[in-house]
This record gives structure tokens, sequence and C-alpha cells, in this order.
């Protein structure tokens, strides 16, 4: 770290004399801030113990300039006393300092990058860097990342760099190209009547030195491959609103932890369609993978969200509404079938009622003998699955949606959900946990500046801690304030048959806004659970305390 702080100070000396000489420096950044004040024990919900048990922050400062030829950019980090949820065994999370820094060369047709660089390859499936605070996720590369278009329609992309692990790299090295083709730039009627045929294939390749690693049952040491290459190609045809795209990835042997190390090939593939014409809008979609978990460290703990080289997308909506959120879905890299189906219909008319429904299901994989559960054999090919056969039932919803706009000031949504999620598989224990969601919201303008906003959320079921309420009113005064009260109302899980007390989590916020500056003050009970966002999930513990959320623009 010693070293990469003595780097930053020198490029931003750099900078600056190339900068001074530029009149047309645009200067822009951001900081976010969450923190909580002296987190508060709750015996009754289960609250944590926290090394620090005055003050809790997760803090970042972007600083970004721009230019004609240049561009660069910077971030502090502040997680030496992260937020519940954010811990880890290891402690790797916590610490401080400018782990990302960059500077862009921006020529005639090429973009040429040094430092930390993000970048997707397709749909993901071989390549994925990428920033999710919510979840704690920044696998970003460090290294040389060279973008060109020689040709009109033709991109080429090629990158070299190591990844970051927390406050430390990674000492493999990924390595990658993609190029991608529109074949409608060299046919004028394709132009002029809006089709396009689009065109790309990728390669990835990971070096990292082969680790001794001895099985006890029966005795012998793994031969580790030290390249692992992975390949993507795909296909985009798109016309009059109708549009699909096929992909296919191809990955090495990756004895890894992740597939408790077989030697077996990965897989993915995915079609996906798509419709939006006047008032309607259909996708129907189907992913297959199989042993397609990708990691920059072959040894990482499989319940670990870092290091990971790829991205496999869940298919299922990542809920907003607190009781449909619940129960989320986690992607199974040992592989998995998915499929999702949705379709939304506007009726003609100022104020006529929007319909929308959603139906996704995934199950794992499966051979003559029955369900594939598990990755197979250290030092085999691993298990062996049927293509087209499906195995046990992971997860399922089905949602409808009923929005309507009586008039300008009045609006309100409602939404039935079934659910079924297989907690045995998602989360190692727990069984096959069926419910019911019904949310009722309403939006209701009062005057040009104040709006209230209620919901009203009813979760059913007869397994785990059963039902579930929840209620939320809002009060927004445009553009400064917003008021909120919500309550989420439950039993604790069952003992010995019986449930236990009624819990409250309950939560009372207030959000101001001047210029730029976005502060909200909360206190209140959260429940522990799963936080998601597109199949990737981080476990979040109770908590309970006054929370300080900021966040400015400039």
């Amino acid at each position: 770290m010693k070293k990469k702080i003595l780097l930053v100070i020198a490029a931003c000396s750099w900078l600056t004399g190339i900068f001074a000489q530029d009149k047309q420096v645009t200067v822009s950044g951001s900081i976010q801030s969450d923190m909580m004040v002296a987190p508060e024990q709750d015996a009754s919900i289960g609250t944590s113990e926290y090394d620090n048990k005055y003050f809790l922050t997760n803090t970042y400062a972007n600083v970004n300039l721009q230019s004609k030829y240049i561009d660069a950019g910077a971030r502090f980090e502040l997680t030496q006393w992260p937020m519940p949820g954010f811990m880890d065994e290891h402690n790797d999370f916590k610490g401080w300092g400018l782990p990302n820094i960059w500077v862009k060369g921006k020529l005639k047709k090429a973009d040429i990058t040094l430092g930390n660089f993000y970048e997707q390859f397709g749909s993901g499936f071989i390549l994925r860097s990428y920033e999710e605070r919510t979840l704690g996720i920044d696998n970003s590369l460090l290294g040389a990342h060279v973008a060109v278009n020689p040709i009109n329609g033709l991109t080429v992309k090629v990158l070299s760099g190591m990844q970051r692990n927390y406050w430390k790299l990674n000492h493999s090295l990924i390595s990658g190209a993609d190029v991608e083709f529109g074949l409608e730039n060299y046919i004028q009627k394709w132009q002029e009547n809006g089709t396009v045929l689009s065109l790309g294939a990728s390669w990835v390749n990971k070096y990292e030195k082969a680790d001794d690693i001895v099985m006890t049952n029966p005795t012998h040491k793994l031969n580790l491959p030290e390249y692992v290459n992975a390949f993507d190609g795909r296909v985009r045809f798109q016309k009059n609103g109708f549009s699909v795209l096929g992909e296919y990835a191809f990955k090495s042997q990756d004895p890894n932890a992740l597939n408790n190390y077989i030697y077996g090939n990965g897989h993915a593939e995915l079609l996906s369609l798509t419709y939006a014409g006047k008032g309607l809008s259909l996708l129907a979609q189907a992913k297959r993978s199989e042993n397609m978990g990708f990691r920059s460290v072959r040894t990482e703990h499989p319940s670990s969200k870092s290091s990971y080289v790829n991205h496999l997308p869940a298919f299922t909506v990542d809920q907003t509404y607190a009781l449909a959120a619940l129960y989320p879905y986690a992607t199974q890299t040992e592989g998995e079938w998915a499929y999702q189906a949705s379709a939304a219909y506007k009726i003609k008319g100022r104020y006529a009622p929007k319909f929308k429904m959603n139906y996704s299901r995934v199950n794992g994989l499966s051979n003559s003998r029955g369900n594939v559960t598990d990755a197979g054999i250290a030092g085999t090919d691993g298990y062996k699955s049927t293509f087209f056969r499906n195995g046990d039932k992971y997860y399922q919803d089905l949602d409808f949606m009923y929005e309507q706009k009586v008039n300008k000031d009045l609006e309100f949504h409602a939404m039935y959900m079934y659910q079924s999620y297989n907690k045995d598989i998602i989360q190692k224990e727990g069984g096959m946990i069926n419910s019911h969601i019904f949310v009722f919201e309403h939006k209701a303008k009062v005057n040009k500046k104040v709006t209230l906003r209620d919901e009203l959320q009813y979760l059913h079921t007869a397994h785990e801690s059963g039902d579930w309420l929840f209620g939320l009113l809002e009060l927004s005064v445009a553009p400064y304030f917003m008021f909120t009260i919500s309550d989420q109302i439950g039993r604790c899980e069952p003992t010995a048959g019986e449930y236990g007390d009624v819990k409250h989590y309950y939560n009372f916020s207030v959000t101001g806004n001047i210029k730029s500056h976005r502060i909200q003050l909360s206190y209140g009970r959260t429940r522990s659970g799963y936080n998601c966002n597109g199949g990737v999930c981080r476990y979040i513990p109770a908590s309970k305390g006054l929370r300080i959320s900021y966040n400015y623009n400039f």
C-alpha cells in the first residue's frame, strides 16, 4: 500500500502539470458517506458486537478531471470501522486510503487507460469488473486498458491487470480482448429501417502460480493449471422493437475452492427475446450455466464475495418492496437452469391503467441418475449433467402488478407475488419456503409541494417465522424535506414448535436536500437478512441505532 500511495503522489504531481497547461479542464466528483453513531445492543433482535462502539462508516470520495485529451480520477475510501454486514472473518474490508486512481489518454480513434479500470465483456459470463457499494464489491483491475475504433462499427478492447481484493491486489494476472462489430453500419437499407446486427467475441486469460494443495481422502497432490482461458461469442439482432440475443461462453479446466477442485470445463448459454411496441413490452429469456465460477484466486473461500472475474446474472427481479425482498435469490455457481418471462401493457388514455407480470424460475442441473447438488470429488472431472434435464427447484416467483393514475394528483400501485425459495440450496439449510405477498402503495399530491405516500405489505407463509406485516408513511415537502416512518412486524423463528414474541422493526427518518447536498438521519431497527443485486448477495446482521447518510455531487 505504501508503494501505491507514492505512485499516487507522483501521478498527481504529473497530472497537475499537464492539466495546468489546459485551460478547459472540468472538475467533478462526489462524496458518499453512510454512518452509524453509537450502535445499540438489542438482545431481542440479536444485534452484533462491533470493534468500534461509537462510530461506524463506509465513506467514499471521488474526484475526476476531464480535458480534451486527458481524463484522470482518484477515489478515497474510509472503511476502517465498516457498517453492519461489511465485516468479514479476515477483516479484509477494513482500511482507508486511495485504492483507485487512473488516467486516460484520448486519441482520435483510441482511448488508453492506465491505473484502475472497470470493464464488462458481453453479459459478463467471462469478465465483469465493477463496483457495487451496497454489497461491498469492487473488483477493479489495476493495469492497462486500450479501446480502439479502427473503422466505423468496429470496437476492439485489450486489457491486462491485477484484480483488487479489498485493500490488496491478487497476485494473478488477468488479460483479455474483446471485439464487437455492427454490420448495419455497412448496409444502407438496414440503417434506414432501424435494423441492427451486432457480432461479438471475447477472450480472457488468468495466470496464477500453482498452489501446493494436497487432498487427504484419498491422499494425492493436485496438478493445477497455471493458465485458465475463457471464451465468449454472442450475436444480437434488432428490428422494429424486436430484439434477440444469443450468447455462449466456455471456460477451460479451473480447479478451485468454489467447485471443490474438480477438472471439468465450464460453460454458459443464454437466449433472450424482447419486444417493445405501442403500450406493450415483452421479455422471455433462458440461461444455463455449469461450473462457471471464475475467480482470480483459486483458494478463495466459497462464501467470500471477492475475487470474482465474471458475473452470472440471476434472471430474477431485484425487488424493492421490503417483504418481497426478504428471500432474494443468489446465483449458484455449480450450475443452474434459469428462466424469466415478463410483460407490461399500458392501455391507451391519459389515466389508463398499466399491468405488469413477471415469472422467474431457477432449477438445478440433473443427470440420468438424479439431481446434481455438489461439484463432485476433488481431483476428478467432477459431476456430469444432461443438458436439457432440470433438477430440483431452487427458486420461483410469479408476480402481478397493477398501476393506476386516477388523476394528476392521485395514483396507486398494487402487487401480488407468489414465491418459492429453496433455503437448503441458497442458504444451506431451512427447507422450501412458500409465501404469498400482497403490496398496496398509494401516492397523493396535497398541493404543488406536498406529497403523501404510503405502503401496506403483507407476507403469508406457513414456513419459518410465519406471517409478516409492513407499513410505511412518507411525507415529501419539495424540494427540501422528506419524513418517513415505517414498521415491520412479525415473530422470531420458532423454537420447539412454538413461535417467539412479536418483533417490531421500526424506523424513523428525515431527509434534507440543499442544492447538491443530501443528508438523511434515521433511527430504528434493521432486521437481519440478505441484500442482493443481480444474483450476488451479502448477509446483513440485525442492527439498531442512529444512522446518517450524506451525499454530495459537484
